[in-house]
């Protein structure tokens, strides 16, 4: 009898713990979590505030050192690296999407995407072409060299996606993507996120409060007071109009 093929992890993380001291007082943010991550997956980290979910997101993306426990992508510690081989590797291995778009204001959508490719030793003739290209793929093809005060939040948050999709990265890391944006327009980054994913293969990990990621994601993290409560695959949220059952029939 033929066996199932082993999942291609692209992070594992290994009972994580992250402690803050504040004063006399210590802080539990992570409690022992493990996680394995599935290469090509969307996955969501959710949790109400305080539950761990921005100290687990920041571990994954090398932001943040755990005070116990390991955190690999690709197979590699992230603890064992130099600050310079961190930098190496967020800027070729992950791409950042942030709920208030991080753009830089003087610079056009353009610049604005093709800085990774400049920061990894790309030539000018080459990243020109291919931010033109990227910006192309998120719907931005004819807002090249408008500025971030030219374009709607939802356009700046193309750009944002567009820019870390610069290095075709393994892993995008979206925090809050849709935190900053109406309804309709959260819900077209949700369905861009989705329509990357699947087209290029790339890894995408989101830290989100908003319930309609749920429908996007493969699987999805339900953090508490820093503990994996559980692991839920997409076709275990029974997602009804206006309730999601399964998160105590929370309004969306």
């Amino acid at each position: 009898m033929a066996q199932e093929p082993e999942e291609d992890y692209i992070i594992g993380v290994r009972d994580v713990w992250k402690t803050y001291r504040m004063g006399d007082v210590e802080v539990h943010a992570l409690k022992g979590v493990t996680l394995d991550v599935i290469r090509g997956e969307y996955l969501s980290i959710m949790g109400p505030s305080g539950s761990g979910k921005t100290t687990l997101f920041n571990m994954i993306g090398a932001l943040d050192r755990p005070t116990k426990g390991e955190v690999g992508v690709n197979g590699i510690n992230m603890a064992s690296l130099s600050q310079s081989q961190i930098a190496y590797h967020r800027c070729h291995n992950i791409g950042y999407i942030f709920q208030s778009f991080n753009l830089i204001p003087v610079m056009t959508a353009l610049d604005n995407v093709a800085l990774p490719m400049v920061f990894s030793g790309m030539k000018k003739s080459e990243y020109e072409k291919k931010a033109a290209y990227k910006l192309t793929l998120v719907g931005l093809g004819d807002r090249l060299h408008h500025k971030p005060f030219e374009l709607s939040g939802g356009q700046q948050q193309r750009v944002a996606i567009a820019r870390a999709m610069a290095n075709d990265p393994d892993l995008i890391l979206a925090d809050e993507p849709t935190g900053n944006l109406d309804l309709n327009t959260g819900q077209e980054i949700i369905e861009l996120l989705k329509k990357l994913q699947q087209e290029s293969g790339v890894t995408v990990v989101t830290n989100t409060h908003d319930h309609k990621m749920l429908v996007a994601s493969d699987r999805v993290v339900d953090l508490r007071d820093g503990y994996v409560e559980r692991v839920r695959r997409r076709d275990e949220i029974d997602i009804q109009e206006g309730r999601i059952e399964g998160i105590g029939g929370t309004e969306v």
